[in-house]
């Protein structure tokens, strides 16, 4: 360990949160010095991110690195919901509900306030008598352990609701297809914002972090002890080498790709399974709560959000380019169709305003031949495949940080009981001042002229955060104004975006800083202009680069637009193909 470990280990921050281009070159040249680290962690997803911030406040000298951006694989395609898995009560794995219902409310009450919010859900109900009995029970047993949780409850306990009722809560409901409902509350999170707002956490405790850059190969010493790997920054294409005490992958649904860089059999075996959601304006569906429905492949959650309804998932074998899955003509369809059951006036594919799709990491029973492993949960594994590698696979959103504590400790072996995890009590950045700038923020209203929405909106992606776009507003006024074409977003936040989250490329803002290119029907084409605008001059881009950032975007929506009308996976893929990476990665076999 090395310096301001004593600092870090008492959570106390001493670095910069912000990240930009700049900081992330001086993140590599740091990582690739001689100096080297405690723990390098590749994969900058929920999981990778959550390992990032357990190491750094454990006073690791850590570093994270990330192929593409952050969040930009399975992390930011998820039904964003945070919540303690209904169906594994079926499975009576009471211990991983409780698990996952107690970091539920650890991220409400505690962690990251203004990230995770309260959603209402009806589980609707076809039987009059045993289906209520049975439903009830166990939503009644999901309500008691969540009330294990220290302090006080964060949701209300459940209700029954009568067919009467269920239909003033959801009015467009289908009057047939339930005879009542239970109503529960989980929550729901913006995934990509919570991992960015992980990795600038990690970053303010001290960790290096440099996205673009891909992990190619890895280091070992003479007693073949991984030691390090070799990064390549794909911006640049420059090839460094850094040396850890520790690597951790996390990589998801390219685990083993990552571990065969080792250049041992061992590890962990992953699939990776499609799931497909589809987006549909609030206006057209009636009803201020979400709906739970149970299909024959898959549970399908209808989940209001700000502006519109996201609605799915799937749950599909995938077995084509990892870097692109698509929502096809059939995954639509199907979607739809399952949700039509339910609704009173049927949806069309006219009333999507979008689509996104993603790849689950399933991780499969066993470990390869050879391969120490510690199966901490029905959800995850943490294996070591050679000495010096741990790998991390499986899990959920919701348990990410149990998971990242899992890695550490697994890493660290016996020296982990000397420098234990303290992610339990370390806020992410936006959650401390809440309150107080909460208070202030209908004075910032009154200034900008902003509406309560608006309000309400910077605070949930922001937190106590808002006070820095503040400054931005109050040095550059043109920025408190809402995108001409995307009015849901002011200028500020594109701007924020460049200037302290990391963003490299337009894609970056349109997909994940923003949720443009499914939010609006147009993918935000027509803000674009207006985006670049204001983030070139962050970004130092000229003309060229600007013209060349537009581009990419616009083949990335026309090409998926075009997978979005393919059959299946194989066609999806050959027409999402049809777009090539802004930064490609490179390839490992």
């Amino acid at each position: 360990m090395t310096g301001n470990a004593d600092a870090r280990s008492k959570g106390i921050p001493v670095a910069s949160s912000t990240l930009t281009a700049d900081t992330r070159l001086s993140a590599l040249a740091e990582m690739s010095g001689d100096e080297g680290l405690d723990v390098l962690v590749i994969g900058g997803g929920v999981t990778g991110a959550g390992i990032a911030l357990d190491a750094a406040t454990r006073g690791l000298r850590t570093g994270i690195v990330e192929a593409q951006d952050w969040s930009s694989g399975t992390s930011s395609w998820s039904s964003k919901l945070v919540h303690g898995g209904l169906r594994y009560l079926q499975m009576l794995d009471f211990s991983l509900v409780h698990e996952a219902l107690t970091e539920r409310d650890l991220l409400l009450k505690h962690l990251a306030p203004h990230l995770v919010k309260r959603v209402p859900f009806l589980y609707p109900l076809e039987h009059r008598v045993w289906e209520r009995a049975y439903v009830g029970a166990g939503i009644a047993l999901y309500d008691t352990l969540a009330g294990l949780a220290p302090g006080k409850r964060a949701m209300p306990l459940h209700r029954h609701r009568s067919r009467s009722r269920m239909e003033q809560l959801f009015p467009d409901f289908r009057h047939d297809a339930a005879i009542g409902a239970v109503q529960y509350w989980d929550a729901s999170v913006d995934d990509s914002r919570l991992v960015a707002t992980l990795v600038r956490t990690a970053a303010a405790y001290g960790a290096l972090a440099a996205n673009r850059t891909q992990v190619v190969g890895l280091h070992k010493d003479a007693s073949g002890r991984v030691d390090g790997a070799q990064v390549k920054d794909l911006e640049t294409g420059e090839v460094l080498d850094v040396k850890a005490r520790h690597v951790i992958n996390a990589t998801g649904v390219w685990t083993e790709e990552t571990e065969e860089l080792a250049g041992d059999d061992g590890g962990l075996r992953v699939l990776a399974s499609k799931g497909i959601h589809i987006v549909v304006p609030r206006e057209r569906i009636r009803g201020d709560v979400g709906l739970i429905l149970q299909t024959e492949k898959s549970v399908l959650f209808i989940i209001p959000w700000s502006r519109y309804w996201i609605i799915g998932t799937t749950d599909t074998p995938y077995e084509q380019d990892l870097r692109h899955p698509v929502a096809t003509k059939a995954d639509i369809d199907y979607v739809i169709e399952h949700a039509n059951t339910v609704l009173r006036t049927p949806l069309t594919r006219e009333d999507v305003i979008g689509t996104y799709a993603g790849l689950r990491p399933l991780l499969q029973p066993g470990t390869k031949e050879g391969t120490s492993s510690a199966k901490v949960s029905r959800e995850h594994t943490v294996a070591s495949p050679a000495p010096g590698l741990t790998v991390i696979a499986g899990g959920k959103l919701t348990t990410y940080r149990v998971m990242a504590k899992d890695a550490v400790d697994f890493a660290l072996g016996d020296e982990a009981g000397r420098l234990p995890s303290i992610t339990e009590r370390i806020p992410l950045l936006g959650a401390v001042g809440l309150q107080a700038v909460r208070r202030r923020a209908q004075r910032h209203a009154s200034r900008f002229g902003w509406s309560s929405a608006m309000v309400d909106h910077l605070l949930h992606r922001y937190g106590s955060m808002l006070e820095e776009l503040v400054t931005m507003v109050e040095e550059q006024p043109d920025l408190g104004r809402p995108l001409e074409h995307a009015p849901a977003y002011l200028r500020v936040e594109v701007a924020y975006a460049a200037a302290r989250e990391g963003v490299l490329h337009l894609e970056d803002v349109m997909v994940r800083r923003t949720r443009l290119v499914y939010e609006v029907r147009d993918s935000g084409l027509a803000a674009v202009p207006e985006i670049v605008d204001v983030v070139a001059p962050v970004l130092g881009w000229d003309e060229e680069r600007r013209q060349a950032e537009i581009d990419a975007y616009t083949a990335r929506c026309e090409a998926e637009r075009a997978a979005a009308e393919a059959p299946d996976d194989e066609a999806g893929e050959r027409a999402r193909q049809q777009a090539p990476d802004i930064v490609p990665m490179v390839p490992l076999k």
